[in-house]
């Protein structure tokens, strides 16, 4: 069990949800939330909706970081 929370600390994505907040994926990408809800609405970041409610797939977040790292 310490392996698990020692990849925890190291990984800020494991662990999480299936889905995730818009302003709680924001955090843990470190940008702002109305930026986060911009990529949203760009179609750019893996959401999914639930009634009104906007999430992110937190098994998707992996795959924005890389898009955006190649694209810088």
């Amino acid at each position: 069990m310490a392996e698990q929370s020692e990849i925890r600390l190291e990984d800020p994505l494991a662990g999480l949800p299936l889905l995730i907040p818009v302003p709680q994926a924001a955090r843990l990408l470190g940008i702002s939330r109305a930026a986060a809800y911009r990529f949203e609405s760009a179609g750019q970041l893996p959401t999914k909706r639930l009634g009104r409610r906007v999430y992110v797939v937190s098994a998707k977040l992996r795959d924005f970081i890389q898009s955006e790292d190649e694209a810088a």
